[in-house]
């Protein structure tokens, strides 16, 4: 192989290279919008209790709000539930299995509440905390975990504390 078709070669090899890492970077840019994702627990409402089963089962409510200008979907919120400040356990909204075009947008300036379904166990918790709950007694409520937040070119992981 002659010098010329080398440094061809080499060339192509560097202009790859280049191009990869301008695409990282340019991905990069969105990380500041996508980490201004504010997440608010609204609602812990009851919908069924299996008394087979000893399980309730409750409709987790949580208002999205984008205060950026980049246009962002929610893939997964993973949480941890608090009822009267004791642990009942951990909840995961996903929408991981959903491409990108099939999720709800949250574009500049909207709030959108996203719901998910939260399964308790009367073997999870004690019997009047469970009690408590399928009663409708728990006067607060809060969750914390991490929201993931992705635009076509970038993700972002966060970490929330939220409660009512």
């Amino acid at each position: 192989m002659d010098l010329q078709s080398k440094m061809t070669v080499y060339a192509a090899i560097a202009g790859v290279f280049a191009l990869m890492g301008g695409i990282v970077f340019y991905a990069s840019l969105d990380n500041d919008e996508l980490n201004q994702v504010e997440i608010e627990l609204t609602n812990v409402e009851l919908i069924d209790v299996n008394e087979i089963n000893n399980q309730a089962k409750f409709n987790v409510t949580f208002l999205v709000k984008n205060p950026s200008d980049k246009t962002f979907t929610v893939s997964v919120i993973d949480y941890k539930l608090y009822g009267d400040g004791t642990l009942l356990g951990s909840g995961l909204y996903s929408t991981a299995d959903i491409t990108l075009p099939g999720r709800a947008l949250f574009s500049s300036g909207a709030e959108i509440p996203l719901k998910n379904i939260f399964l308790l166990s009367n073997g999870d918790v004690n019997s009047e905390i469970y009690q408590a709950m399928i009663d409708n007694k728990i006067t607060s409520f809060s969750a914390e975990g991490t929201i993931i937040t992705q635009s076509s070119w970038s993700e972002a992981e966060n970490e929330f504390k939220t409660g009512y």
